[in-house]
């Protein structure tokens, strides 16, 4: 996951040493990481494509001297800015809560009580569209531990304003809500904690039942933050969690699953 993030920064170190040492073939490559981004992203995103082009430019155009005072400015300016920014995502992982319990779960949020999945079909560990989480949330069985073959109906997608209202921080409620435009606003950010998040897991978004138009839906991040997503896009870092209404034999089904994934 540490070279996942690191990954971006990496890549532009790379081409940027290269343009240095040839010019024409950085500029070559900046371009070509523009072409490779639009495809992937399916569409133009200039906040995304322009700055590769720009640098294409910048290489095909520069002629370097001194290239080891260049070389060395390319490798330790990068890696200053990274340690700079690391510092307080470094400490908040750290000090991330952890209870080690992934069984069901009864959430209370401001105005939301819901019951969420225990770790499992229910609440994977690999992403997946929008289309699949809702057809297992379907067909999950009441314990949320197996996937039926014919709909049980019991188990959805929490919707965006349910996600938003349930997100905690260090086993607090962090008072979000949802104001205009499909904002979240929150007392407190929340964090990639227990009791709905599992801090190792490389998910880091779940599938909302809540639409934006006929294809697409809103994602919720482990910091809070919503974004519509195409419903039929799957990445490995996208999954969602199931939940439903309690019920008041919850509670004792609860302690038993709580028991088993300890």
């Amino acid at each position: 996951m540490f070279i996942q993030y690191m990954s971006p920064m990496i890549v532009f170190i790379a081409l940027t040493l290269l343009s240095v040492r040839k010019n024409k073939t950085g500029a070559a490559l900046f371009l070509l990481c523009a072409v490779v981004l639009s495809f992937l992203f399916n569409r133009f995103n200039p906040f995304v494509i322009l700055p590769f082009v720009l640098l294409s430019v910048l290489s095909w155009f520069s002629e370097f001297d001194n290239k080891r005072l260049k070389y060395k400015i390319a490798v330790f300016l990068p890696l200053i800015v990274f340690i700079a920014f690391s510092i307080e995502p470094a400490y908040r992982v750290s000090t991330r809560l952890d209870d080690g319990n992934y069984g069901m779960r009864i959430i209370h949020g401001n105005g939301v009580v819901l019951v969420w999945a225990p770790r499992g079909p229910g609440w994977p560990d690999e992403g997946t569209n929008w289309y699949a989480a809702d057809s297992i949330c379907r067909h999950l069985s009441e314990d949320g531990l197996s996937v039926t073959d014919s709909p049980q109906n019991i188990w959805r997608l929490p919707t965006a304003e349910e996600a938003v209202r349930s997100m905690q921080r260090h086993g607090k409620n962090c008072a979000g809500y949802i104001v205009a435009e499909k904002i979240p606003h929150y007392a407190v950010e929340p964090d990639k904690e227990t009791p709905l998040w599992n801090p190792h897991s490389k998910i880091i978004y779940w599938w909302t039942a809540t639409p934006t138009d006929s294809n697409h839906a809103l994602i919720i991040a482990y910091n809070g933050k919503l974004r519509s997503r195409e419903k039929q896009f799957a990445a490995g870092n996208l999954g969602f969690r199931a939940v439903k209404e309690q019920t008041g034999e919850d509670s004792v089904k609860k302690k038993i699953i709580m028991s088993k994934n300890r």
